[in-house]
């Protein structure tokens, strides 16, 4: 292709491109625009051309704007930047994030004519990185703990109980309803204690059938059953030196339960088929969501071996004992699941939360998250709604009487209990915190949902 062609063709390939692009001359006047940065700014053509390019507001640009000298800009005098992170402002007054390039332009004596700008538009990926960055706030935020969220008084003696229990070697029995949380303070108990270089091995009582049990914790020699073709290492022995997590050992079978008080009195294994010890030295962690003194009692659980596992009981409250924890909850789970889904969904309406407090939560913690997941796949405005939770949520709001009137009592009292503790404090938030016994986060987030005013020090 001849360069007289290049020429004719060159406006096409300049507007073709996805980058926006932009001439000026030597006192910044616009002289050229391509498609792409008429989309990125909102003006026309016939808008930007004539104009100082100081209309697009970019943050760079007063930064480097030249006061004095034959220059309009240091671009005139250093010839170029690359790659440059920055903002303009559209015709519409909103923000945009672009990645910037510049050039000088000379003419065919080396004199200088202009410049030439192209522009990028990043904004999507900038409030990707916002997302990605509030995430991990939350992830280091000073309400948690090795991952689990609370900041009631409740979860804050469980936090010392697990801290204190981690710097034993003491077999621990972590009690709660489903959904509370056990596998987490398991995990916990692990990850800071001596053992954590080695692994935290996790098996589920009920997952299983008795004969499969024995072999998947205590392992089995080739032949000892139909299937078993070759011998196999247990969980106790794939442990060794780290911890075993036996989750819902409330449905321990009572043959398996006589195996395992041996483990823990003798440190010993038999592999099924097997009549060799083998020693291990694991760290029992179990935890049940069931009554077991009520078991032993019936006599599906034997009373030697729930005092062998029960000697450092740990109990999870259920998330209703706990409301004040619920608000930091909610953010966290909107904030990942929305993360992860890609959602445009801001926030959560008071009217949510509201519902979320008065709610019983007889699935916890789980519930709660699969609350939001269901949220966010349903949410198509800027806040989550009570049309947007499960069907169960939306059946509560046709009661009336004594649940509506225990739900605003709770709410006036937490919002007359923050006022006086902003007041007392002078509008420190740290100190109401401290008064009221709750972390920072805590009074942040009912003031949000209170609309309480620091300054003015009334509610709204």
């Amino acid at each position: 292709m001849l360069e007289q062609e290049l020429n004719r063709y060159w406006k096409t390939v300049v507007d073709t491109i996805q980058d926006g692009l932009m001439v000026v001359d030597k006192e910044g006047t616009i002289v050229s625009v391509n498609k792409a940065l008429e989309k990125i700014t909102g003006y026309s053509r016939k808008e930007l051309v004539g104009k100082q390019c100081s209309i697009l507001r970019c943050d760079v640009c007063e930064i480097a704007r030249e006061k004095t000298g034959a220059g309009w800009c240091v671009l005139f005098r250093t010839g170029s930047f690359n790659t440059r992170k920055c903002t303009i402002i559209r015709k519409e007054g909103t923000t945009v994030h672009v990645m910037k390039n510049a050039s000088l332009l000379h003419d065919s004596k080396g004199h200088v004519m202009g410049a030439v700008e192209t522009v990028t538009d990043v904004t999507e990926m900038v409030e990707k990185e916002t997302q990605i960055e509030a995430f991990r706030r939350a992830l280091r935020s000073d309400d948690g703990f090795q991952g689990i969220l609370g900041v009631s008084a409740k979860m804050q003696s469980v936090f010392e109980l697990v801290s204190n229990a981690a710097l034993s070697d003491a077999p621990v029995l972590i009690l709660g309803e489903s959904g509370t949380g056990k596998d987490l303070v398991a995990s916990a108990i692990h990850t800071i204690g001596q053992r954590r270089r080695k692994p935290l091995v996790k098996v589920s009582c009920a997952a299983l059938t008795e004969s499969l049990l024995e072999s998947e914790l205590f392992g089995h020699v080739k032949g000892a059953y139909t299937g078993a073709y070759r011998n196999r290492q247990g969980r106790f022995q794939a442990a060794e030196g780290g911890s075993v997590f036996l989750d819902e050992i409330g449905d321990l079978p009572l043959s398996t339960q006589v195996k395992l008080l041996r483990v823990l009195e003798e440190s010993v294994v038999e592999r099924v088929g097997d009549n060799a010890s083998i020693h291990v030295d694991v760290r029992v962690i179990s935890a049940t969501n069931k009554n077991l003194k009520e078991r032993v009692t019936q006599g599906a659980f034997r009373d030697d071996l729930y005092y062998r596992i029960n000697v450092i009981p740990i109990f999870l409250p259920p998330l209703r004992e706990r409301p004040e924890d619920i608000p930091l909850l909610a953010e966290f789970f909107f904030r990942r699941i929305r993360l992860k889904s890609g959602s445009n969904a801001k926030g959560i309406s008071n009217e949510v939360m509201n519902i979320f407090m008065d709610y019983s939560w007889p699935g916890n913690v789980r519930e709660l998250r699969s609350a939001f997941e269901y949220a966010i796949v349903c949410c198509g405005d800027s806040l989550i709604r009570l049309r947007h939770l499960p069907p169960r949520f939306h059946q509560r709001t046709t009661l009336e009487g004594s649940s509506n009137k225990a739900s605003i009592s709770l709410e006036e009292m937490q919002k007359k209990e923050l006022i006086n503790a902003l007041e007392l404090a002078g509008g420190n938030r740290s100190e109401a915190a401290r008064i009221l016994g709750v972390s920072r986060v805590t009074v942040w987030n009912r003031m949000n949902r209170f609309g309480i005013d620091i300054k003015a020090k009334i509610h709204v």
